[in-house]
């Protein structure tokens, strides 16, 4: 029965420890979020919303014909119409693909795995592995918290 007891004030730790982290809520100014439309080559959100198509094709290299210029000014006009008066971004979708395309942040079940099957060994390997400082901090973040649950189960199955 002391075990049972040990393993329920476990489980409730772990489920309150997950529920008591912030965050707070930053709306992205479409000014600061940068394009790729040709090498070497980034535009803004904003400036998106508003370039004439001339100005587009000399930036992208690229001659649109007839049916891509209406469909590059029905594209702006969303665009704009998901931009508030104050600069921030307000459509959910544009919001949601930006942030599903940032690895620096969310869950990675990969590096979860290797530090809760691999331990210390999968700690180490995300320490080694190069790339950007973002997507080697959110490695390294989920890589310990995979050792941690693993610790968490050891320690439980041994009492």
């Amino acid at each position: 029965m002391k075990k049972v007891t040990i393993l329920l004030v476990a489980f409730a730790v772990v489920a309150t420890s997950f529920a008591s982290t912030g965050f707070s809520y930053v709306p992205k100014k479409a000014s600061e979020i940068l394009l790729p439309i040709a090498p070497n080559t980034q535009i803004s959100l904003q400036e998106l919303s508003v370039i004439s198509v001339k100005n587009y094709e000399k930036l992208s290299g690229k001659h649109l014909n007839f049916f891509e210029k209406m469909s590059f000014k029905a594209g702006q006009k969303k665009l704009r119409n998901s931009i508030a008066a104050d600069g921030t971004v307000t459509n959910t979708k544009l919001l949601k693909a930006m942030s599903a395309a940032d690895p620096g942040t969310g869950f990675n079940i990969g590096w979860f795995a290797l530090g809760l099957f691999l331990g210390l060994i999968g700690v180490l390997l995300s320490y080694i592995i190069n790339g950007d400082q973002a997507v080697k901090k959110n490695r390294q973040k989920w890589a310990w918290i995979g050792f941690g649950v693993a610790l968490v189960i050891v320690l439980i199955s041994l009492l």
